[in-house]
């Protein structure tokens, strides 16, 4: 595994607790979860149910990471990592924005 690669698995790592933590203080302050599978989830399962999504997440991109060349490995993690750096942005804002 190369720097980069590791480096967006750090991202990873972090954007997937920073997004489980805003949406549960969001969830708290009245928000709604706008991802509809997550919702489900989150209404099923609570905690638990975003934590499988997650993991299930994590396991296909790690299966999938083992079908690439090492040269393409770091895609891999920077699109889990993208819409979660997102989503954390998000919650933040709309946090902020009932506080």
């Amino acid at each position: 595994m190369d720097d980069l690669e590791r480096l967006l698995w750090v991202v990873v790592g972090l954007s997937l607790v920073g997004d489980l933590v805003t949406t549960f203080v969001g969830l708290h302050l009245g928000l709604a979860e706008s991802n509809p599978v997550a919702r489900n989830a989150i209404e099923q399962w609570g905690v638990f149910g975003m934590l499988a999504l997650k993991g299930f997440a994590v396991a296909v991109a790690l299966l999938c990471r083992t079908v690439l060349e090492q040269a393409y490995r770091p895609i891999i993690p920077a699109a889990l990592a993208l819409p979660w750096v997102l989503a954390v942005c998000i919650n933040v804002y709309m946090i902020s924005s009932v506080m």
